[in-house]
């Protein structure tokens, strides 16, 4: 197959999940096909790194652009270019004219079997025709492979907001998105959700669209058990810190469940792991026991550390790739349900699942002081992700489903052209017309949403 990988974002270095699951399924099918990907980059992004880690594709093109961030000018100006548009701000500030170009370049050469479109944020920048049921004749097909439903995380983080006005930008935000997302899965030829229950929330959403779920991989080689490692009494948390849904986990479990522990555990610490600390998560460094580490380039000795592995999160969508990396270090977790979600983990033998602010910290006060149970469920976690979620076996089911996706739009495409034929043979007036293919439609949804 000759497949087109459209990523906003950057893909290198691999500090972020969606990031990681990208990055080892593009390398995975770059090894039996030839991936074109087009990606961008800012700042703290190696483009020329990202061309070495991905020897085998034939050719990486990385478009500089920086994102607009919170409190910024330029994110201001996003805002009220969203507001009177159909577009969500989040969507809205990942258009980028030099990826469309690149795109519809791309596109146009002819030599695209396949467009994958990485995010939704990357099908603001992909033209997609709304998908006839006859097929897709003329147009290259477009997978889309959603890390998240993300209208979820927005609606979520609005139920958690208590200043009114946050919440009703967030609710204005969310309903844009989930507009934009329900026409896109529908227009999509096939969707990949990463989980079971993100797939069932997406067809609910758009009704008869096709939707597939395909579980998310671990480097379980990379991420191995330090058990000598371990400090006693420490906590990790590990994470995209620029994230909101991670910086809302992090300032949750500081306020409301790290109290709770040191009322029992007076040497208990904390670490926070990831790039990019938000001005609000930097702040929780100079609180007495909690640590704030930025931007490693390899996270794997700051969560060896760690006796509990902690997923506090309230928001959020998607699988957690931090789950199983801890998992696979052989580390005891204890995660809010919407944490581990997604996840064919089982509370009890594979982590804990806790809600409430008391249950979160008696899960970890019951680790802390067990030695024996941590070293159980981080011995059934490694096992599980060993033998079911190696990026092997899950690019080889990823390229199964690429691989229909193109066999379905070349049958459609001859049943076109059988069709058109049948139709200048019984019709005079069409005999000796010559038949022109248009130009790819325009990038980006319509006005009208149902």
């Amino acid at each position: 197959m000759r497949i087109l990988w459209v990523k906003m974002g950057g893909l290198w270095p691999a500090t972020t999940g969606g990031r990681v699951r990208s990055l080892n399924t593009i390398s995975e099918l770059a090894r039996s096909h030839q991936v074109r990907v087009i990606t961008t980059h800012g700042h703290g992004d190696d483009p020329q790194g990202l061309k070495q880690q991905l020897p085998h594709c034939e050719a990486v093109v990385s478009v500089p652009y920086a994102v607009p961030k919170r409190g910024t000018a330029a994110f201001a100006a996003a805002v009220a270019g969203s507001w009177f548009s159909h577009y969500p701000v989040d969507l809205w500030k990942w258009r980028v004219a030099a990826v469309q170009r690149e795109v519809n370049d791309a596109l146009a050469s002819g030599d695209v079997d396949l467009c994958i479109a990485d995010f939704l944020f990357a099908a603001a920048n992909v033209p997609m025709p709304p998908r006839r049921r006859s097929g897709q004749a003329g147009n290259v097909p477009v997978l889309l492979f959603e890390h998240n439903v993300e209208y979820l995380i927005w609606q979520r983080l609005a139920n958690l907001e208590t200043a009114k006005w946050k919440r009703a930008l967030f609710e204005m935000e969310w309903r844009k998105l989930r507009a934009c997302e329900r026409e896109t899965v529908r227009n999509a030829a096939l969707t990949i959700a990463v989980s079971d229950d993100d797939r069932d929330r997406l067809a609910e959403m758009s009704p008869g669209s096709r939707i597939v779920s395909i579980p998310t991989g671990v480097n379980t080689t990379y991420f191995t058990p330090q058990p000598d490692a371990e400090v006693p009494m420490r906590l990790v948390f590990s994470g995209s810190m620029d994230w909101h849904p991670n910086e809302d986990a992090v300032c949750y479990f500081v306020d409301t469940i790290l109290p709770r522990i040191r009322a029992e555990v007076p040497n208990v610490s904390f670490t926070i792991i990831g790039r990019n600390p938000s001005a609000r998560v930097r702040e929780l460094d100079a609180q007495p026991g909690v640590a704030v580490t930025g931007t490693l380039d390899d996270v794997r000795p700051a969560i060896a550390d760690g006796s509990v592995y902690v997923v506090p999160l309230r928001a959020g969508s998607g699988t957690r790739i931090k789950i199983f990396e801890a998992l696979a270090m052989g580390k005891a977790v204890v995660s809010t349900t919407v944490g581990a979600e997604g996840l064919a983990l089982e509370s009890g033998r594979h982590f804990l699942a806790a809600d409430t602010p008391h249950d979160f910290a008696q899960a970890v006060i019951r680790l802390l002081r067990d030695p024996a149970r941590r070293t159980a469920l981080g011995d059934a976690g490694r096992a599980l992700v060993e033998a079911n979620y190696s990026w092997a076996m899950v690019a080889r089911q990823f390229e199964a489903r690429c691989e229909e996706v193109v066999a379905e739009h070349a049958y459609a495409g001859r049943e076109a052209i059988r069709g058109l034929d049948l139709s200048r043979a019984g019709s005079p007036r069409h005999r000796g017309t010559r038949v022109v293919a248009g130009e790819q439609p325009a990038v980006g949804w319509s006005h009208h949403h149902s």
